[in-house]
C-alpha cells in the first residue's frame, strides 16, 4: 500500500532524514514512532505531500506522491497533531467544506458524511460551533476530516495528545474500529496505546530506521531470554522443582511470599518457547492454583527507550 525508499532530506545543511526505507501493508495499523528531532515529522509531511524530499521516493497504492501528486493524496486522508479546524463553524459546516475541497460528488456527501459523522461519533454535537467542543470531540471532528472522500491510507499523528484517559480509550477504540477498514499510520508518543492498537512499529532516531518489527517481535529480540512472573499456591520447592522441569524453562526462582498462601515466582525462558501451557498442566496435575500469570518481557517503552538510546552515531533530524 506504501513504499518508502531510501528517503533522504535536508534543510541546508541539516539531515533529518537518512535513506530510510519500510513498508506499510494494505490493511495494517503501523505505529511510527520516534523521539523529538529524530525525523518522524519530516516523514510523515514528505509521506503526506506537504514536503518535498531531497531523494528518495514514496508510493502511495501505486502512485508517486511527487509525480502523481493528486492521485497519490487522494488516497491519503491525514490529521496532524493539530487539527486542521475552523473554530467557528459548525461541525457539519466544516464538514461540508472539506468536502467541497476534496472534491467529493455533490450528490454523494449527504450520505457519506452522515456515515462518517455515525462513525466518529459526532452526530449529536454536528450543529454545534466547533470552539465550544471539547479537545476530545475536536479530535473527532479532526478525525472526521480526516475520512472524508474514503481514502485508503490514514495518517493520524498524536491523535490523542491532550486528552483525558477516558478520551484515549474512545479514540483507541475508534482506531481499531477504523483499522479494519483503512490502513493506518500511527504517530503517538504514549507507547502503551500504540503496542495496544498497533501490529506493527517503525523506531526512528537521528534521521535512521532503528527498529522495524511487531512489539512481541521487538521484546524478544531486546531479551536474551524471557522472563514470566507466577502468582500461584502451593509448596514453594515442590512448585519450582516441577517448573524447572517443564522444557524451554531455563531457571524459577521465588520473589516473594505473599500472605494466604500465595507464592510469587520469577520464570526464566528460552525466547523462542511458549512455555505457558506446560507450566499450567503441572500445575493443574498437581492441584496447585494458578492466581496470575502474566509476562515480563520488556515493554515497548523499554524496547524504545534502549533502542534510541543505543544509537550514538549521526545527526539529529
Amino acid at each position: 500500500m506504501i513504499e518508502i525508499r531510501n528517503l533522504v532530506k535536508y534543510y541546508g545543511d541539516i539531515l533529518a532524514v537518512n535513506d530510510i526505507t519500510f513498508t506499510v501493508n494494505k490493511g495494517e495499523i503501523l505505529g511510527f514512532l520516534g523521539p523529538n528531532g529524530a525525523g518522524k515529522s519530516t516523514t510523515m509531511n514528505i509521506l503526506t505531500g506537504f514536503l518535498s524530499a531531497t531523494s528518495g521516493t514514496v508510493t502511495v497504492n501505486g502512485f508517486d506522491i511527487l509525480d502523481n501528486p493528486q492521485q497519490a493524496k487522494k488516497c491519503i486522508g491525514y490529521l496532524p497533531e493539530s487539527p486542521p479546524l475552523y473554530l467557528d463553524m459548525t461541525v457539519v459546516e466544516y464538514l461540508r467544506f472539506v468536502s467541497e475541497l476534496k472534491g467529493v460528488p455533490a450528490a454523494q456527501r449527504i450520505k457519506q458524511l452522515a456515515e462518517i459523522m455515525k462513525l466518529v461519533r459526532i452526530t449529536d454535537v454536528s450543529g454545534r460551533l466547533i470552539k465550544n467542543l471539547s479537545k476530545g470531540y475536536r479530535q473527532r471532528v479532526g478525525i472526521a476530516q480526516a475520512m472524508i472522500g474514503n481514502p485508503e491510507v490514514l495518517v493520524l499523528d498524536e491523535p490523542t495528545i491532550g486528552l483525558d484517559p477516558k478520551q484515549i480509550i474512545e479514540i483507541r477504540n475508534l482506531i481499531k474500529e477504523l483499522g479494519k477498514a483503512h490502513t493506518i499510520i500511527l504517530s503517538s508518543h504514549i507507547l502503551p496505546e500504540v503496542q495496544a492498537v498497533c501490529e506493527r512499529v517503525v523506531i526512528i532516531n537521528k534521521g535512521s530506521i532503528a527498529a522495524i518489527d511487531t512489539p512481541e517481535g521487538l521484546s524478544h529480540k531486546m531479551a536474551k531470554t524471557s522472563k514470566l512472573q507466577l502468582s500461584a499456591e502451593g509448596p514453594s520447592r515442590d512448585i519450582i522443582q516441577k517448573i524447572r522441569l517443564v522444557p524451554g524453562v531455563r531457571n524459577a526462582e521465588q520473589v516473594i511470599e505473599k500472605e494466604g498462601g500465595i507464592t510469587v515466582f520469577e520464570i526464566e525462558v528460552d525466547p523462542d518457547t511458549d512455555v505457558r501451557k506446560p507450566i499450567f498442566f503441572e500445575m493443574a496435575r498437581s492441584s496447585w492454583p494458578i492466581v496470575e500469570f502474566k509476562s515480563l518481557d520488556p515493554t515497548l517503552e523499554e524496547i524504545f527507550l534502549q533502542v534510541t538510546s543505543s544509537m550514538q552515531s549521526g545527526k539529529r533530524g
